[in-house]
């Protein structure tokens, strides 16, 4: 079993943009991340501990300016805390062994894939393309990757 953790070299190597979401709660400002557009097949794993989070073949395209998800790939990985800032309370998600912030979970995804949608900062993500998982040892998850909808 493969040890998913945050190190300090991890957080040294985060861009000023990465540390402020994963390490200090922040959100990237809508429509910006990096992989919001992405629809190549591949895993989205915590940019901090490696640790498998979401499929391609859960993304899908929401409209709110962040990557979507229906599901975690990994529901252990996934930590969903109570989270009342900003003046609402909301449904954060930190990664489980990173303890990154991820973003936040809410209850208008899609019906007939269960109506959650997971919406998830590019900053906090590492993209692992369908070619390269079982090189990086997330071989396991190819049965669950596809071309994202």
């Amino acid at each position: 079993m493969t040890d998913y953790r945050k190190t300090p070299e991890a957080v040294a190597a985060l861009t000023p943009e990465q540390y402020r979401v994963t390490q200090e709660s922040g959100t990237e400002r809508p429509g910006t991340g990096a992989y919001l557009a992405n629809k190549k097949a591949g895993i989205y794993v915590d940019i901090v501990s490696g640790e498998p989070l979401f499929a391609s073949a859960d993304k899908y395209e929401s409209g709110c300016g962040w990557p979507s998800f229906t599901r975690p790939i990994e529901p252990a990985n996934v930590a969903e805390l109570r989270d009342a800032s900003h003046g609402m309370v909301r449904t954060e998600v930190r990664s489980a062994h990173g303890d990154s912030h991820l973003g936040h979970v809410f209850s208008d995804g899609p019906r007939d894939r269960g109506g959650l949608r997971y919406c998830i900062n590019s900053a906090s993500l590492r993209f692992v393309p369908r070619e390269e998982m079982a090189a990086q040892g997330y071989g396991a998850y190819l049965d669950q990757v596809d071309q994202a909808a």
